[in-house]
């Protein structure tokens, strides 16, 4: 064989591993409105940076004649690339080939490039499209999963690890997104489910429809499983690429510090009023948010769970911070048991990848009711107080409204190792709303009087002017400051600036035991 013969064999190579599924089922693909694998890791990628590793592997399968069908690449394409400059390794699953499923050929790619990002310290992206596993494999189909499932276990908290789910993700294969750090989904191709619409009707005799069960909806707005929604695959890649310019490359890395042109020394007089006069009265917390972040951009996460709590990322002076804050425009901010786990998850890997924490703190409560009493709040508030306590990155924390009970004590107080701890003179920091408190510490007292609604009032407005504010806290020092609204821009950056040298350590312990 010539030179020329070897040149030619090699591109002959390189066109069948591109050309995946053939042209039929490529074009099928197309009619479904997705891309193709590789189409995704090109609009992914920075063009030109893209590099992939193992091409040409073939599976080694030859139960029911699986040895006579073979595809260079086996279905998947994995490799590197810059993403914003920054390397980035991925892997995308081509449902062209054998529908996606997972063979152990497969699973050793994936590990292949895992192995690779955790060594070279650079974040993991998995493009999931597949309908499982490969039966033909048998238990080789599964060993790859628990591989797969291994190396997420032990890449968590050392690089970031993102899932796109851009088509089917079912039955095992719906472990690995559950490992990583965010799941993104794309509104009406996406589905994720253990068990599918036929097998739940065969069991359970429920009907219920692709969508309904396990589409980009459902997960983002009822289970929490997935973070974000996008309209198209094209969509879900830029979500991706937008939440990395965020993150760290490693747990070694503080996130990227850009250029920033919005002066950290802005007032923001437009929220002087934000907060109602009337305790009773909600309003959206994310107006503050956008007008004390950088340029008001803010890349929420979750928005669609649990509502009452609101996370994200942004930046202040051009670092990044992430955000949590109660929303007392839902359930009036009230922790329940999906903000919780909402809210610790998040605080947990701010807390993972260097990311300060900016808290603003809005809560009258925990949510009352047998419902989340049943479900257990007990144990997912703890998550929230375990999350806010073990975390030592930076940690700021604005009291804008209540503060009330045992809430006051989660949302990163002084006393769960805040560092810089300032309020609204609308604060109100105390152990109970004013009302609870009239009735069970007067309640003799009134039911004496004469007029006991009379009564009651008398006594509601005096302990409001006594504890429903932030000045008894301020005096024992719980609180740092008490600010006007329209500085909080400025106070929250001179915080993170004082703070931005913070060293703090937890004791030496294998691992925690955080109340799951």
């Amino acid at each position: 064989m010539s030179l020329q013969d070897k040149f030619e064999l090699l591109a002959r190579k390189n066109a069948e591993a591109e050309a995946g599924g053939g042209e039929k089922r490529v074009a099928k693909h197309h009619e479904q409105g997705k891309l193709t694998a590789r189409e995704r890791l090109d609009y992914f990628f920075d063009p030109g940076t893209f590099v992939e590793v193992d091409k040409f592997v073939t599976h080694r399968c030859t139960n029911f004649g699986m040895e006579d069908t073979k595809f260079l690449g086996d279905g998947i394409v994995t490799g590197y690339g810059k993403v914003a400059g920054r390397t980035v390794y991925a892997y995308a699953q081509d449902f062209t080939v054998f529908g996606g499923s997972l063979s152990l050929t497969m699973a050793n790619k994936i590990c292949k490039v895992m192995d690779m990002a955790l060594k070279n310290g650079a974040p993991m992206v998995g493009l999931n499209d597949s309908g499982g596993a490969r039966i033909q494999e048998g238990v080789g189909s599964l060993a790859g999963y628990a591989n797969i499932f291994h190396r997420n276990v032990m890449s968590s908290g050392v690089v970031p690890q993102i899932s796109g789910i851009v088509g089917t993700c079912a039955g095992g294969a719906v472990y690995s997104p559950a490992l990583t750090d965010f799941v993104f989904m794309v509104d009406g191709t996406s589905h994720m489910f253990i068990t599918g619409p036929r097998v739940i009707k065969s069991v359970t005799n429920e009907d219920v429809s692709m969508d309904a069960l396990g589409g980009a909806r459902t997960h983002n707005q009822r289970s929490g499983v997935a973070h974000f929604m996008a309209a198209d695959d094209r969509e879900c890649l830029d979500q991706i690429k937008r939440l990395l310019s965020y993150l760290p490359s490693n747990n070694l890395e503080d996130p990227p510090l850009v250029a920033n042109d919005d002066p950290v020394d802005r007032k923001v007089p437009e929220i002087n009023e934000t907060v109602p006069d009337n305790p009773n009265r909600g309003y959206d917390i994310k107006d503050i948010i956008h007008a004390m972040v950088d340029n008001g951009e803010f890349f929420e996460v979750h928005a669609l769970y649990a509502p009452n709590i609101v996370v994200g990322f942004a930046r202040m002076g051009g670092r990044v911070v992430g955000i949590v804050a109660n929303q007392p425009n839902h359930l009036a901010g009230c922790l329940d048991c999906d903000a919780s786990m909402k809210g610790a998850r998040f605080v947990r890997f701010c807390d993972a990848f260097n990311v300060p924490l900016v808290t603003l703190e809005d809560v009258p409560g925990y949510l009352p009711g047998t419902d989340q009493e049943y479900r257990g709040i007990i144990k997912h508030g703890a998550k929230l107080i375990y999350a806010y306590s073990e975390a030592t990155v930076p940690k700021i924390t604005v009291v804008t409204r209540k503060a009330y009970g045992g809430a006051y004590c989660v949302m990163s107080s002084k006393h769960l190792r805040g560092d810089v701890n300032l309020a609204f003179p609308t604060a109100e920091i105390a152990v109970m709303g004013p009302q609870g408190a009239v009735d069970i510490v007067f309640r003799k007292e009134i039911q004496a009087a004469e007029d006991p609604a009379a009564a009651r009032q008398e006594k509601i407005a005096e302990y409001s002017e006594q504890f429903a504010n932030p000045y008894q806290a301020a005096e024992l020092g719980y609180v740092d400051e008490v600010i006007l609204p329209e500085d909080i821009r400025i106070r929250v950056n001179q915080a993170l600036d004082a703070c931005a040298s913070k060293r703090d350590t937890n004791p030496p312990r294998k691992h925690g035991n955080i109340p799951l």
